[in-house]
């Protein structure tokens, strides 16, 4: 039995020898990328079955809330359900913020 030597001579010959592991190199550095994106927008919910509350432009007209309970995904917007989209109902008061932050409710 002929052993052979370890490294041989025609693989100093082959330039594509040194690209052969750059893919791998790309996917681990790919997946690497992902996982440090999910972790640092904390977007672990999005992928888990959990129940979750999610607010797109909070305190905006273009408001969104986005909630997913028991698998269900309901999406509601800033101008649903008020005033302004014919919903019935009436005022029943006014309410009023006071220089120091306290909020009086006033029935009418």
């Amino acid at each position: 039995m002929k052993r052979r030597p370890l490294l041989q001579p025609e693989d100093d010959l082959d330039p594509s020898a040194g690209l052969v592991n750059l893919f791998d190199v790309a996917m681990v550095f790919a997946v690497a990328l992902m996982v440090a994106l999910v972790s640092y927008l904390h977007l672990g919910e999005l992928i888990t079955g959990e129940d979750l509350t999610y607010v797109k432009n909070p305190g905006q007209a273009d408001m969104e809330i986005i909630t997913r309970r028991d698998g269900r995904i309901e999406k509601y917007s800033a101008s649903q359900g008020g005033p302004s989209s014919g919903t019935p109902g009436r005022r029943v008061g006014t309410a009023y913020e006071l220089d120091n932050g306290e909020i009086v409710y006033v029935p009418e």
